[in-house]
């Protein structure tokens, strides 16, 4: 991310943001209710516009195509074709509630011509597997706790093998006892090498997983680094104001 601004009106959300993300690295994003950490993720993928600046994967923008220093916006059709790469996982899960758990994750690999129906279901197997699920392929989401709806929703953002995968409080609509169950998946995609970035409130979680912990308030990152310094000796005085009150 180069410099990145969004307003919406006169609000400005994020003031000239630039991240790197190094691929198989956890990025952790922290900050209070309001200081564009949601809206930085929606931008990644395109969801969000922005009004400057630029995002790259790979050397790849996300939305938009340059010639020589003008940016020209993509065609729908390709914005999603480039949105395929970066996976996204949200706070209420977005599960098709007419599609059992394993059309679910059949479904855009199939419709996307990215695999076959036979090899998409076994794909979608090995997922659910990943995630402890196996057993509940054919069960409709309603069926399920609120903790398995968001591992379903993890194993379908997987399936489409995304460069990066976006996780907005996967945890915040969670009963407390189910929110260690999707953490722990989380974990697991840590450990295995997955690029993610992560919004959570989930402060010890954050410790353990992350290798960049960023603090955004006001829609500007006020600092990031190792959890250990970030979390332990934060430097600006915003950062651990935020702190003081949440550990």
């Amino acid at each position: 991310m180069q410099q990145v601004s969004k307003s919406f009106g006169t609000l400005k959300v994020l003031d000239n943001v630039s991240l790197t993300m190094r691929p198989g690295s956890v990025t952790v994003i922290l900050g209070q209710s309001g200081s564009g950490k949601s809206t930085l993720l929606r931008t990644i993928n395109h969801l969000e516009r922005v009004d400057a600046g630029l995002i790259d994967i790979d050397g790849e923008l996300i939305g938009y195509r340059r010639d020589g220093e003008t940016l020209y916006e993509l065609k729908e059709k390709e914005i999603l074709r480039r949105r395929v790469e970066v996976g996204m996982v949200f706070q209420s899960f977005n599960l098709f509630p007419h599609l059992t758990v394993l059309e679910n994750i059949v479904e855009a690999p199939v419709a996307l011509g990215r695999l076959s129906r036979a090899e998409a279901e076994s794909l979608a197997l090995s997922l659910l597997a990943r995630v402890g699920l196996e057993a509940k392929a054919h069960a409709w989401p309603r069926q399920l706790s609120g903790g398995q709806q968001q591992r379903v929703a993890i194993a379908r953002a997987l399936a489409l093998k995304p460069k990066v995968l976006l996780f907005d409080e996967p945890t915040s609509a969670l009963d407390p006892e189910l929110v260690n169950e999707v953490l722990d998946v989380i974990k697991a995609l840590a450990r295995s090498g997955t690029t993610m970035v992560i919004v959570t409130h989930e402060i010890g979680f954050a410790r353990e997983v992350a290798d960049t912990i960023v603090f955004m308030d006001r829609g500007r990152v006020i600092e990031s680094g190792p959890p250990a310094q970030v979390l332990n000796e934060p430097r600006h005085a915003r950062t651990r104001e935020f702190l003081s009150r949440v550990l």
